[in-house]
């Protein structure tokens, strides 16, 4: 199976298309190469047969045609997107261009090509559009947790922009018949994720002696799921789900931000004793406009349909992810410098 991403080498794309790789599928990796993208994680797969880089937007419509044109693939995964809630307060538009007209541009491209396939390829193409549980909006403490049937309620730029993507989706879906697949994952984190989001960044500016910024009182929940095994399953989606359909992709591992930075100072400490106790480090600041206190997903459909688990257990996932950045503590630090966020306002999820 040739199979198309977009965003490949961002965080969670650039996992999908090593999983995607090492098990035998060839991929085709159209990327504009923004800030948050990290090339350098696919670097042992560049002289591959398996593999091709384009370097394109999602919102030029030439070049995405031209990328179905020339490539053929036999599926799309979608993951092109901005994605710091952050950024998208203090710029929305660059989201709403990104996130909306891209995924509009992309789905015209790809009904174009799948369109004039013979019947047999029509069949089995598939497009996964890669959403987040933050289209939902927020629970309270003791809410269950979202599934598939939650209704639409975005309470960021960001959100809202992921939303509209969403229900593009499915309007080429139910208009013109071409078979999507979406999914909405939980907070996501492992190797080479930009550190401006909260456990790079807690990290990078722990190494570096620098306060660690955590919104309000830091009692903010999420679900954590690590890099590897959102993408495995993406791929169980691509390979196995039913075209229309919704999954959540989570793990049940949900977590205050207050104890996940308190625990990423404690695996400092035990690695890095020189700089603690890192817990001093942390300061609070003040909260961030329309902030979501929880997030907490139903993983049921994918898990009994799909027959998908987590592989990663939180801790040891979060151990070895401290591990990695600390082996790649120059790459990071490089990152985190990057002054296009107030240091004071990343205090990022």
């Amino acid at each position: 199976m040739k199979v198309l991403v977009t965003g490949g080498a961002g965080f969670i794309g650039g996992a999908l298309v090593r999983h995607l790789l090492a098990q035998g599928c060839a991929v085709v990796n159209a990327d504009i190469l923004t800030y948050a993208a990290s090339p350098e994680a696919l670097a042992a797969w560049q002289a591959s047969p398996d593999y091709e880089f384009v370097n394109a937007d999602v919102c030029d419509a030439a070049a995405m045609a031209a990328v179905f044109a020339r490539h053929q693939p036999d599926a799309v995964a979608h993951l092109a997107a901005e994605s710091h809630v952050d950024r998208s307060i203090q710029g929305p538009a660059a989201f709403i261009r990104t996130n909306v007209t891209g995924t509009a541009t992309l789905l015209e491209a790809a009904h174009g090509y799948w369109s004039r396939l013979p019947d047999e390829r029509q069949q089995r193409f598939r497009f996964l559009h890669v959403s987040t549980d933050e289209v939902f909006g927020t629970l309270g403490p003791g809410d269950p947790p979202f599934t598939e049937a939650s209704p639409y309620a975005p309470r960021s730029p960001y959100a809202a922009s992921k939303a509209a993507s969403d229900h593009l989706a499915r309007a080429w879906a139910e208009t013109y018949g071409l078979p999507v697949l979406v999914s909405n994952g939980c907070n996501t984190y492992g190797p080479w994720q930009y550190p401006e989001k909260l456990i790079p960044l807690m990290i990078a500016r722990a190494l570096a002696g620098e306060a660690l910024p955590v919104y309000g009182d830091g009692r903010q929940v999420r679900t954590w799921l690590h890099a590897d095994d959102h993408a495995t399953a993406l791929a169980a989606i691509l390979e196995r789900g039913a075209p229309g359909e919704t999954y959540l992709i989570g793990s049940r591992d949900e977590h205050q931000n207050i104890d996940l930075v308190h625990r990423l100072c404690t695996l400092l400490d035990e690695r890095h004793p020189e700089g603690a106790p890192h817990a001093r480090l942390v300061a609070h600041v003040s909260d961030r406009a329309g902030h979501d206190r929880r997030y907490a997903v139903d993983p049921a459909k994918v898990e009994h349909t799909l027959g998908w688990r987590p592989g990663w257990a939180f801790e040891a996932g979060l151990a070895a992810t401290v591990d990695w950045y600390l082996a790649h503590n120059d790459w990071a630090q490089a990152r985190a410098a990057a002054p296009t966020v107030a240091p004071q306002r990343r205090a990022a999820e």
